[in-house]
């Protein structure tokens, strides 16, 4: 595997001081009010969302564009009736509104990246420290030497198989964690897998919600919170969803009372507009640093190519010359940051859960931010 080259990271741009923050209500502007092609975007955006799937990027349910915290552009379409975990073949639809809740699945992670940034502020955590992982307490075992920097980077070096196939042979560690044999203590069954490779290094690099899992669990154990779903979803509302409008958020826990910080949190469209913006803005908020300054920075680095992207500590860098980075889900879910543009673009839907569908819905994101001017063009 071949370690992506350094470059610069854009800088994060702040909120503008005229522009109010978006705690309750956002401050609209239109595109071209902002510099944009309206036209463009206004066309991009009715190929994403539409009552019809797409025939690579799927059906989208709900999509959004942010730019300079201004709310610029929201589309509701339709999406399924029943839980979109049911994996119901052509299922009934509804038309989404403001307030419906849609599932993460794997942005979750962000959130669990910046649930870790929290407890590095208040001193509990330092990232190259060994996790206190009960299952890895013993010197002698050679996942004691594994670091939360490790874990955040997906480098513990830990044996895993990250696909969503019903493989008639064996399940796929990652279907068998959160539906099978692991789904009441998916921390537990990640932690028991063996080390295949030197913790840190690029071998070590394997994708994997067990690893989030992982965090999670040892994340509330140094709170004081362990096995207390209650206590940890009062004190990760009370830190960080609260303050930024995300109150509604719901997060999901396994029967040991851990966060499913790999997949499972359930929030509005515009919650997840605002969770983008905070990481635009390097975890400040209305005035009020809630996150360790460079804390953004050290999960939008570049770390792993996967695919035509990297992965950084748990958020994603997307390999292009302006290095946006984002929050990326299963079956397309995306909240992408583009700093050089101040624009912040979410879709939320389903996709088939392809190189080629992926691919296309990511070029399809970045041409709805380059409807919009970059800052170092803006008059």
């Amino acid at each position: 595997m071949t370690a992506p080259t350094p470059r610069p990271l854009p800088p994060l741009p702040p909120q503008p001081a005229e522009v109010p923050w978006p705690t309750r209500q956002w401050p609209t502007a239109g595109a071209t009010d902002l510099g944009a092609d309206a036209d463009r975007l206004g066309q991009l955006l009715d190929v994403l969302v539409d009552d019809r799937p797409h025939p690579v990027m799927g059906q989208t349910f709900a999509a959004a564009v942010v730019c300079r915290g201004h709310l610029v552009e929201e589309r509701y379409g339709l999406r399924p009736v029943r839980d979109l975990r049911a994996l119901e073949p052509d299922p009934p639809m509804e038309r989404l509104t403001e307030a419906d809740e849609l599932l993460s699945w794997s942005m979750a992670k962000s959130i669990t990246h910046l649930a870790v940034g929290l407890a590095v502020s208040d001193g509990l955590i330092e990232v190259s420290d060994p996790v206190p992982e009960p299952a890895w307490s013993d010197p002698d075992d050679p996942r004691h030497q594994i670091t939360w920097d490790h874990l955040l980077s997906m480098r513990p070096g830990l044996a895993w198989r990250e696909e969503y196939v019903l493989d008639p042979e064996k399940l796929p560690d990652v279907v068998e964690m959160l539906f099978g044999s692991g789904a009441d203590d998916m921390a537990a069954f990640a932690a028991s897998f063996p080390l295949t490779d030197p913790p840190g290094s690029s071998e070590a690099y394997r994708y994997s919600s067990g690893t989030t899992n992982v965090v999670a669990a040892n994340l509330a154990r140094c709170l004081g919170l362990e096995g207390d779903a209650t206590g940890f979803d009062r004190w990760l509302h009370q830190r960080l969803l609260d303050p930024i409008g995300m109150g509604e958020t719901r997060l999901e826990f396994d029967a040991a009372g851990t966060f499913v910080g790999s997949s499972y949190a359930h929030a509005t469209l515009r919650s997840w507009c605002r969770f983008g913006l905070l990481a635009m803005r390097d975890g400040v908020w209305d005035g009020t640093r809630l996150l360790p300054e460079g804390w953004i920075d050290h999960g939008r680095i570049p770390r792993s190519p996967d695919g035509l992207v990297h992965h950084g500590a748990h958020w994603w860098s997307w390999n292009q010359d302006e290095l946006p980075f984002g929050a990326h889900g299963f079956e397309g879910q995306r909240v992408i940051c583009f700093p050089a543009r101040d624009v912040v673009v979410v879709r939320l839907g389903k996709v088939s859960d392809t190189e080629e569908a992926s691919d296309m819905l990511n070029v399809h994101l970045s041409e709805i931010a380059a409807c919009f001017p970059r800052l170092d063009r803006v008059d």
